[in-house]
């Protein structure tokens, strides 16, 4: 639209400089000068009017189809952008998720091998983990809500780029949408590969400190038998 205003105040620009120069005496029209004025002219205004109507033969249904193919492009953009940041958020997460399975078993590996203070320098390493555990999957959600809305986006592009006829514009759009529904798929099942595990080493890690609490009360108790018989004397 803006290509069209301008170019209707060029023609109008040359409209009104025809109309001026056609009043200026013939004598004066004849000298050099206003020959190449005229020339320069001309040439514009038939250097205008090309490209002005190739513009007019442009139709409703071909500018609707340009316009939606526009909406698929920017939206497969977008879905793009979102699916990365979706799958390296999902590959950050299982990656603290294992660190942290890692430090659990070690702890437990090393239960009533290590001194009070060894022990809390342990447990310090593991809070802080399991914070950036919690960190990384908060940034899992909020960037799988920005991919979810992102396929809507492109759903609803494919569905106008349809029935507005861009028929290619609508099928790349949709074959967008399969690779990276697959692209997350793969990605999830490493997360949820690492939640299952994490979950197995907290079921350990209650087993394993239940019986390392019945160890030390067992020896607690055999170290007071000894004074029981005294008093028993």
């Amino acid at each position: 639209m803006a290509a069209l205003w301008r170019r209707s105040l060029y023609l109008s620009f040359l409209r009104n400089s025809f109309r001026y120069l056609s009043r200026i005496k013939p004598a004066v029209r004849k000298s050099p000068r206003w020959t190449s004025v005229l020339a320069s002219l001309a040439v514009g205004g038939s250097l205008c009017a090309v490209p002005f109507k190739q513009v007019e033969n442009l139709s409703h249904d071909s500018l609707v189809r340009r316009a939606a193919s526009l909406v698929t492009d920017s939206s497969s953009t977008f879905l793009s952008q979102a699916t990365l940041a979706l799958t390296d958020a999902l590959t950050e997460y299982a990656k603290a998720v294992h660190t942290l399975i890692a430090l659990q078993r070690q702890y437990l590996a090393s239960l009533g091998k290590l001194s009070p203070a060894e022990e809390d320098t342990v447990w310090q390493v593991i809070i802080s983990q399991r914070a950036e555990v919690v960190h990384r999957q908060d940034e899992q959600k909020r960037f799988e809500l920005t991919w979810v809305t992102a396929i809507r986006l492109c759903e609803a592009a494919a569905e106008a780029a349809y029935i507005s006829g861009a028929e290619n514009a609508s099928i790349t759009v949709r074959t967008n949408i399969q690779l990276a529904q697959s692209q997350v798929e793969e990605a999830q099942k490493i997360s949820v590969d690492a939640e299952k595990k994490l979950a197995e080493t907290k079921v350990m890690e209650v087993e394993r400190m239940t019986q390392h609490a019945a160890t030390l009360e067992g020896s607690n108790d055999e170290e007071e038998t000894p004074e029981a018989y005294l008093r028993e004397d």
